[in-house]
């Protein structure tokens, strides 16, 4: 009798605790999708969905006063931010880019600025080569923030250089994440701390003092600031896996932009509000933020940055949203092309993203796959008129979880060499074709369960 009031008593428990999480969930409204997700994971999983909630759920964060308006105010001071809602003198004289700058804009990002220069990297050792060669002339500071950062023969090289840099007098700050870089340990970055240089680590994880979201949000951009002059951002993570000298063929496909001028400054700012959050102290002199002279009539850029601090929210794995968007543009006439990894590092996040093919394959979407090897670049580019190039994938977990950041660019030539690249990495692509009846029950039910946990990825 007792053992059966116990039973009953812990049965009663539990389902409060689910009623409580559940409401909880629904207050933080999120998609329907993810919400009923996550009620039917905790329910019909009851031990192992309760240790997954507790680490992956979850999705509030203190950023310890990471926006606060000291940095904000000098970033607005230090490159001439407009009202929001305002088109600056000289922004291309279309209503798609006027359209998309003020929509940013009106949600918090940056203003469109012209840079002195961008250059596109197509590959890890070109982009390597670059970001070498800026650091050696830098005489002021070098800011890196890397979501994975390994300790091979590039990573390596690279952390002598900013060794060889510290000893030299120029401030050095490192940012890393311990997810991304966790095969790199302390004693690898101990000699850049003995030269002076200061590492720190993005929500770093405790065994000891485990709370929710240690795990769940992640920095996974890629930014190289040196001097406020010159800034890095794409998808290329500092690893052998994208260089073909270490790789061969076998070497990551990805994208890259080396930016020159005023636009830096948003990339300055984004790296400081992260170290920020990680050290509770940055550096925000206006040395930090360089004035530049009157620049040329350069590529317009937007730098946008994202994550679970911003309330007004690539593998392929789309949202329900953003899956209509694509249909609805194919509908209409738009030619929409999707070029994603034949199979990415996670076999659960291809079958998730094949669930979704045949509907997109049936509006008129064309999808192609490609490699081996993996590609890892995240590129759109519209009417050779408007490209962005970032970190963040075209999933659940970059646009809600993950801290992103992605260039917006508005300008024609850039488009179009873009444009030019994703074409040529078509021809070395496969179209995808509808496997229909070919496909086998395993197959359709592997990527109809991956689809159910999309919104979790």
């Amino acid at each position: 009798m007792v053992a059966e009031h116990l039973t009953a008593l812990l049965s009663l428990a539990w389902l409060l605790w689910i009623a409580l999480v559940g409401v909880g969930l629904v207050l933080e409204r999120r998609s329907p999708t993810a919400t009923l997700a996550w009620l039917l994971a905790l329910l019909f999983m009851p031990y192992f969905g309760f240790l997954v909630y507790l680490l992956f759920g979850p999705r509030r964060l203190r950023r310890r006063r990471r926006r606060y308006s000291r940095a904000r105010a000098r970033l607005i001071q230090s490159t001439d931010h407009l009202p929001p809602g305002s088109i600056p003198p000289g922004f291309p004289d279309a209503g798609l880019e006027r359209q998309l700058a003020r929509l940013l804009e009106r949600l918090g990002q940056g203003a469109s600025v012209p840079a002195t220069g961008v250059t596109v990297l197509d590959s890890g050792d070109a982009c390597f080569q670059a970001i070498e060669t800026t650091i050696t002339a830098a005489t002021h500071h070098a800011h890196l923030e890397y979501y994975m950062w390994q300790p091979d023969r590039v990573g390596t090289r690279l952390r002598d250089l900013l060794v060889e840099k510290a000893r030299a007098g120029v401030q050095v700050r490192l940012l890393l994440d311990p997810i991304g870089s966790d095969r790199t340990p302390d004693r690898f970055l101990q000699p850049l701390r003995d030269a002076g240089g200061e590492m720190a680590w993005f929500n770093p994880i405790s065994l000891r003092r485990l709370r929710p979201n240690q795990v769940n949000f992640r920095a996974h951009r890629k930014i190289v600031v040196c001097d406020g002059q010159v800034g890095f951002t794409g998808g290329i993570n500092i690893s052998e896996d994208h260089s073909v000298i270490h790789r061969g063929p076998n070497a990551w496909r990805d994208t890259h932009l080396r930016i020159e001028g005023t636009p830096v400054h948003r990339l300055q700012f984004i790296f400081l509000e992260d170290w920020y959050f990680a050290t509770d102290r940055a550096p925000f002199e206006p040395e930090f933020f360089p004035r530049f002279p009157d620049p040329p009539a350069g590529p317009w850029l937007q730098i946008v940055e994202s994550g679970p601090d911003n309330n007004r929210p690539p593998y392929f794995v789309p949202t329900e949203a953003l899956n209509v968007a694509l249909i609805n543009a194919a509908l209409r006439g738009v030619e929409v092309s999707i070029l994603a990894p034949r199979r990415s590092d996670s076999r659960l996040v291809s079958a998730a993203a094949r669930s979704y093919y045949d509907e997109l394959i049936s509006a008129g979407v064309v999808i192609y796959e490609y490699g081996p090897p993996m590609l890892h670049a995240k590129l759109l580019v519209a009417d050779e008129r408007i490209a962005a190039v970032g970190s963040a994938n075209f999933d659940n977990r970059s646009l809600a979880l993950n801290f992103e950041a992605m260039a917006v660019i508005y300008d024609a030539g850039l488009a179009t060499r873009l444009a030019d690249s994703f074409a040529a990495d078509l021809r070395l692509a496969r179209r995808y074709v509808k496997p229909g009846r070919r496909a086998t029950l395993g197959q359709r039910l592997g990527e109809a369960t991956a689809r159910l946990l999309s919104p979790l990825l």
